[in-house]
Parts: structure tokens; sequence; C-alpha cells
């Protein structure tokens, strides 16, 4: 089995098309160091993950936090307990968002998404430097340094 970089779970090369199938898959996925597996009482069987194993595909806001969603049916409000952290391509700059979902399994902001995160976005002092992010439960999560951004 192998998921794919858009949240497409596949088995021998092909989708799996039944959501609620994959919905299923998701609730005994884990990660385990590097390595991702499904995991029943009786059985451990390893998966491919191309980059993270689930999506947000949108957020809302909740009180004083942001509500994510995820392809798979899973919602959460980031904060301490679920993490946002921007990864940036060291050869093309390009960012890559994540927020964790649970138990060490993240999930990769979708394009539209991290676009609206950075409209609500704001500086802030970070480990002594200068950030633009977000803000959620109280705890801020940095996206870009801000000298990036001249």
């Amino acid at each position: 089995m192998r998921i794919a970089r858009d949240g497409t779970w596949f088995y021998l090369g092909t989708p799996i098309g039944r959501p609620a199938l994959v919905k299923l898959f998701s609730t005994i996925l884990r990660k385990d160091d590097d390595a991702y597996f499904l995991v029943t009482p009786v059985e451990k069987v390893g998966i491919t993950v191309d980059d993270a194993p689930f999506v947000a595909v949108d957020f809302n806001h909740h009180g004083d936090g942001l509500m994510f969603q995820t392809n798979v049916g899973d919602s959460f409000v980031a904060g301490p307990d679920h993490p946002i952290r921007v990864v940036r391509d060291p050869a093309t700059g390009e960012p890559s968002p994540y927020v964790l979902v649970r138990r060490n399994l993240e999930a990769l902001i979708d394009r539209k998404s991290f676009y609206r995160l950075v409209d609500i976005g704001a500086y802030a002092d970070h480990e002594g430097e200068s950030w633009f992010g977000v803000w959620s439960q109280g705890a801020f999560f940095p996206i870009v340094p801000s000298a990036d951004l001249e």
C-alpha cells in the first residue's frame, strides 16, 4: 500500500475508491521511527508514504485557535498539542507546511489553506528573531523569517 503526496491511498497501484475504507485504514496507521505501518492486534504491515499520511484540506477559526480538517475526517485545533511547522526546500525555497494530527502523524497543509494562513499571518519575535507566522491557542507558529520577506 502507498499514500501519495495528495492524500490518495493506493493498493497494488490502484487508488482505493471507497472513502470509508480509507478512513478505516487511517485509524490503524502508525509511525515508528521513520517507517509507517497499518497495525491490528494480529498484524503489522508496512506502508509507503510519499510525504505525509494526511492532507489538511481546510481550517476555520475556533475561539482563539485554528481548527483543521483532514482528508480522512479528522478535526483538531492547532496549538501546543497540534503544532504547525513549515519546511523549506533548500534548493528552491518552496515551503511545505505541516500540522500534527495525532501520535507523530502529520498532515500536509494543502495549498489553498496555506495561502489562507498567510493571509491571517502576523509578525512576532520567535526565539530572539523576527518571524512571520500564525497564532493558534496562544502559540505562535513561524512560517518564514522576517528578513526573508524584505
